[in-house]
């Protein structure tokens, strides 16, 4: 599906155009504190002229067969581009957690890569020390790759998806 560049994006996300839209499909996770899973999982993203994308994730446990299981995941924030192609992203997390990347913009291709520069945790949150996120648009859908470093675990995939534009 075409997407349209906004004729009100800030010059900051413009390079990061791509991205706006909503975004669907399913993933797969594993991790060796956890049983390996599927995943569906809704993205959206959305400026509104201002120097940054707002960014919100759902995601749901799936069987073999797609079938819902149960809620997973949320997380919401905002990419914040920089003149110079560096990124920054900070992210709250229905688990307890708050993130802030950094990173930057592919100079040739649309993709970019993040890695987290701090990480607060409530009380009751799981333990988690920080990732590595790669976002990229491959023949039209969003891809991406995320590394975790939680629970005594040195930092390794976690997941992965492929999203369609909706």
């Amino acid at each position: 599906m075409p997407f349209e560049i906004p004729d009100n994006i800030h010059p900051n996300c413009a390079r990061l155009a791509w991205l706006i839209g909503t975004w669907a499909g399913n993933g797969h996770g594993e991790y060796p504190t956890i049983e390996p899973f599927q995943f569906g999982q809704e993205v959206i993203f959305q400026q509104d002229g201002r120097p940054f994308i707002h960014y919100f994730s759902r995601s749901w446990i799936t069987d073999a067969e797609g079938k819902t299981i149960r809620p997973a995941a949320q997380e919401t924030g905002f990419i914040r581009p920089q003149e110079d192609g560096t990124i920054e992203m900070v992210l709250t997390h229905n688990l307890g957690f708050v993130e802030v990347w950094h990173g930057e913009l592919h100079p040739e291709q649309p993709r970019f890569e993040i890695v987290t520069d701090a990480v607060a945790r409530t009380a009751t949150a799981k333990e988690y020390v920080g990732g590595k996120r790669l976002y990229g648009y491959v023949n039209g859908d969003l891809m991406y790759a995320y590394d975790m470093a939680a629970m005594g675990q040195q930092l390794q995939p976690h997941t992965h998806a492929q999203l369609v534009r909706q």
